[in-house]
């Protein structure tokens, strides 16, 4: 039997925050920025009690919850956090396909059919949750629409199993706006349709409703699998020495601030150059992935001569890119991935000779300007790209 997996954890940014400052447990909290065009990116479960939810301006948040604690994201905190909640999951199985910061699927069929598995699945819940203090919601079925499902059926700490049988049962009751791949701009009209439930849809798509089947477009054989208990269990699970490192994130709100896009941009080049390093990479091609609301996926790349990990290039080459190809549409997740990998020293076997001596004039000036700071006890001399480097961070620091 196939058994995917799709964990999910739970108020992720507001729990990473509790877990750095104790004293704001059981409290209404949101991560998120202040001011009038500030935006909620997720809330604590106390604060949903007040109809607090993520997505929603700063500020009517605050009408709705006045002594609601915000606190401004932190992404660089909030990866590392998940760095380590991945590889928890890889204790149990290697199948696993990170699908955002806070989420992922698994394969787990080679585990799960020798043992029981909801009593697997329950024991990694809590001994992931004792050890790292996030808690997580589970989800399992056969696909992963329906795994996906499985895990925003009950939270915080669920854990649900939805197969082909289960469909009428659990999901037909559920409303149309909590149909994974139903987005803000569809549910409103398929409820003018008269589709308040997911049951509702089933049913109209399985009649080859040509109404629907005009409204939802190609989406419809999607649906369509989808509700009889089948479409995509593939896992992508990412090789042990990776061809390309990549990461993405979903915007907690559909967006078309520019400004927001190229902020989220500069965070993902950041963090694709510091594991770059960490791994010990270069790469070739700068590849940026952008998911409309319609689900429409727009990937673009660009490939240049010298391997780098540099972020300002990353971030350079990302935007544009970006702006090349960006139809100022409303986004849902964008995501950028250094690919056509090679290792420093392999870098070195295939530089040509002009790149050579320029490598050596480079280091000459460095061990010129090294020589020279260490005879005046002061680091004067600095090459002008340390200085732009310095600037930049302190301007990012500024902000």
């Amino acid at each position: 039997m196939k058994f995917i997996v799709h964990i999910d954890l739970n108020a992720f940014f507001a729990n990473a925050e509790i877990l750095r400052n104790p004293s704001l447990k059981g409290l209404p909290l949101a991560i998120g920025r202040n001011g009038r065009s500030g935006i909620i990116s997720t809330c604590t479960y106390e604060a949903r009690k007040f109809g607090v939810k993520s997505g929603m301006p700063t500020f009517m948040a605050l009408q709705k919850c006045p002594q609601l604690i915000i606190r401004k994201e932190d992404f660089a905190y909030y990866h590392a956090l998940s760095k380590k909640f991945f590889d928890a999951i890889r204790r149990y199985t290697q199948k696993i396909e990170v699908a955002s910061v806070d989420e992922c699927f698994a394969d787990m069929s080679d585990v799960l059919n020798d043992v029981d598995p909801h009593k697997y699945l329950k024991r990694m819940q809590d001994n992931i949750q004792k050890e790292l203090g996030l808690t997580f919601s589970i989800g399992v079925g056969p696909s992963k629409f329906l795994a996906k499902m499985g895990s925003d059926y009950k939270k915080p700490s669920g854990l649900t199993f939805i197969f082909k049988e289960d469909i009428p049962r659990l999901l037909y009751p559920l409303p149309i706006d909590s149909m994974y791949g139903i987005g803000k701009k569809s549910a409103p009209k398929l409820k003018a349709l008269g589709i308040t439930t997911i049951g509702y849809l089933a049913k109209r798509v399985n009649e080859d409703d040509n109404v629907i089947k005009n409204h939802l477009g190609k989406f419809y054989y999607t649906v369509k699998e989808w509700l009889n208990g089948e479409g995509d269990d593939e896992i992508n699970a990412e090789p042990s020495d990776p061809k390309s490192i990549g990461h993405s994130i979903t915007f907690m709100h559909d967006t078309n601030d520019e400004n927001e896009i190229e902020d989220m941009f500069l965070k993902l080049s950041k963090e694709v150059s510091q594991r770059a390093k960490k791994e010990d990479k270069l790469g070739k091609t700068v590849q940026i992935v952008m998911k409309k609301t319609d689900f429409k996926v727009i990937n673009k790349s660009i490939t240049f001569n010298k391997p780098t990990n540099d972020e300002r290039v990353i971030f350079n080459r990302a935007m544009q890119l970006f702006e090349k190809n960006y139809d100022e549409s409303l986004i849902r997740l964008v995501g950028v991935t250094l690919q056509n990998l090679i290792s420093p020293r392999d870098m070195s076997v295939q530089m040509s000779l002009f790149d050579y001596q320029e490598h050596e004039k480079e280091n000459e000036v460095r061990l010129l300007i090294n020589e020279l700071n260490r005879k005046m006890d002061k680091p004067i001399l600095k090459r002008a790209g340390e200085l732009l480097k310095e600037k930049e961070e302190k301007k990012n620091h500024g902000n």
